[in-house]
């Protein structure tokens, strides 16, 4: 059993804020997988299916994003689930928007969520993530920048990087995780300029 955890927080106020790229990733895979996302426990919505063949539970916790571990190790607990079988999705300022990285581990870096998962709760790096890009803020504070909503022009690159971040964990699934990195872990490069 696996679980595929996304970030963010929780509420309307929040839905399409940078800070919940992976909230709106994880919905997306549940869409794609037909894993309904309508049981409520642990501090998390959730919903159990499989992903090419692998039994998986999709979670969402309802905890707010600093203390997104204590929903997560609760679920891993219940479910005997180890580190090694946990995948969590979140956003990250450090990747410009449209694109995402998959590692097999690392530090939590300044983001709370994931500080809250390895410092807090699981003591541990080893455990694979998928990060979805969101730019790092020019003029604005950090707080206020990852509370902010996706502008127009981001949200197709949002949407394509959702959609890659689906197809990664399919591959993930069915091929490996290195395979899935070799494909997805490029530099894309950015869009020419049109003249106008």
């Amino acid at each position: 059993m696996y679980l595929i955890a996304g970030l963010g927080n929780p509420g309307d106020k929040y839905k399409f804020t940078r800070h919940n790229a992976g909230f709106l990733t994880v919905a997306a895979i549940a869409e794609r997988h037909n894993i309904p996302l309508s049981t409520n426990g642990f501090n998390a919505i959730y919903g159990k299916g499989k992903i090419c063949g692998k039994d998986v539970i999709l979670a969402l916790p309802q905890t707010f994003m600093n203390h997104s571990g204590d929903s997560i190790r609760a679920i891993m607990n219940f479910y005997k689930i180890t580190p090694e079988d946990l995948i969590v999705i979140y956003d990250d300022m450090d990747i410009d928007v449209g694109s995402i990285r998959i590692r097999l581990n690392g530090s939590a870096g300044t983001h709370n969520g994931m500080k809250s998962i390895i410092l807090d709760n699981l003591h541990t790096e080893e455990f694979r993530r998928i990060r979805i890009g969101i730019s790092r803020p020019k003029y604005h504070d950090a707080i206020n920048y990852v509370l902010s909503d996706f502008t127009e022009e981001e949200t197709p690159l949002l949407k394509a990087a959702i959609t890659d971040a689906a197809d990664a964990m399919d591959l993930i699934m069915s091929r490996g995780t290195d395979f899935a990195m070799n494909r997805f872990n490029k530099k894309k490069k950015p869009p020419k300029e049109t003249i106008q």
